[in-house]
């Protein structure tokens, strides 16, 4: 995997979801989650996130997620995008 950059994509408008990407320098990949629906979906959140993750085979990475109410499609998209700008070539 290529050496990633830190990257962001989103906003902090309702209904939308801002992500920030660091490199950590280890291979763990840590999840700071802040949801105004954090109870009720908090874990579905953060199991799309890690599935994600998987998938493109993402390691040494920390995230803050700053979440206001995004769809599932709303959550991929910004995780795409903030890999995208990260340097993760996607299909």
């Amino acid at each position: 995997m290529a050496k990633l950059n830190s990257a962001t994509s989103g906003t902090f408008e309702s209904s939308d979801i801002f992500i920030k990407l660091e490199p950590n320098g280890n291979n763990t990949v840590n999840i700071n989650l802040e949801s105004i629906v954090q109870k009720q979906f908090g874990a579905a959140i953060n199991k799309l996130i890690f599935d994600t993750l998987e998938k493109y085979n993402i390691m040494g990475i920390d995230l803050t997620v700053i979440d206001k109410g995004a769809l599932d499609c709303t959550i991929s998209a910004r995780l795409q995008t903030v890999l995208r700008r990260a340097g993760v070539e996607i299909e």
